[in-house]
């Protein structure tokens, strides 16, 4: 049975996150019930993650099965045509049988945008946090997230993992117009992890805690010593690496 890789990207604000949930409209739902009316056969699709609701993707991929060969440039204008303009799928290409979309995936990289300025133009795509921020010692607690790998302190309650370790590989704060870009990168993410470590290092920024107390916050492995999440609407998943096997598909 072939399998499809298809590389999209989503306006996260349309949905309830990338999952399939009762009652409520997913990127995952979507894309099943379209590709099941346009392939004529049921289609199920995984994604490389699970976005929250409001959470963007700007690099996305997904696969599904399916069991006969499709043409990929084809069935990617019938879905952009059928999907609506808050979900773009770039290219559907096929792939090896054992290439996963989401257990292939080697490294996820996310963005999140504050603007310490008022702009209307960019309030749906980050969050609006009008105070003084210490970019130095944001920066420096970032850092020291690299000396860690258990993030149960950033981590959701209840959430359906076996283990709350994770490979830091990059978090750094940089400013941009109006404000500041935070970009971090593992091998994976927990549920909640990226708005709950945002939301504890502008702690640090507006000097709430310091850098060893934030540090003590990862050490004690407890979501409730650590700051509230930021807001889902600042949140980009904009980049996903596999092995440059991949390449080869394309």
């Amino acid at each position: 049975m072939p399998r499809y890789f298809i590389h999209l990207a989503y306006d996260g604000g349309a949905f309830c996150g990338w999952q399939i949930q009762p009652n409520a409209r997913s990127v995952q739902g979507d894309l099943e019930e379209n590709l099941t009316k346009v392939l004529r056969e049921p289609i199920y699709v995984t994604g490389c993650g699970r976005t929250d609701t409001g959470v963007h993707a700007s690099d996305f991929y997904a696969h599904f099965d399916v069991n006969h060969s499709v043409d990929g440039e084809q069935l990617a204008y019938k879905i952009n045509k059928m999907m609506g303009g808050e979900v773009a799928v770039f290219s559907i290409f096929q792939v090896e049988d054992d290439l996963h979309a989401r257990f292939s995936a080697l490294d996820r990289t996310y963005h999140y945008f504050i603007q310490t300025t008022p702009n209307p133009f960019k309030r749906d795509f980050s969050w609006y946090f009008p105070y003084e921020l210490d970019l130095e010692k944001m920066n420096q607690a970032a850092a020291s997230l690299l000396e860690f790998d258990d993030f149960s302190s950033f981590c959701r309650s209840g959430s359906d993992v076996t283990n709350h370790l994770c490979d830091v590989r990059k978090a750094i704060f940089e400013p941009i117009d109006g404000g500041y870009r935070f970009e971090i990168s593992a091998n994976r993410f927990l549920r909640n992890m990226v708005r709950a470590v945002v939301g504890t290092l502008l702690e640090v920024g507006t000097g709430k805690i310091s850098v060893d107390e934030f540090k003590q916050i990862v050490k004690q492995k407890d979501r409730k010593r650590a700051g509230a999440s930021a807001k889902a609407h600042g949140l980009f998943l904009c980049k996903i690496k596999y092995p440059d096997s991949i390449n080869r598909y394309r």
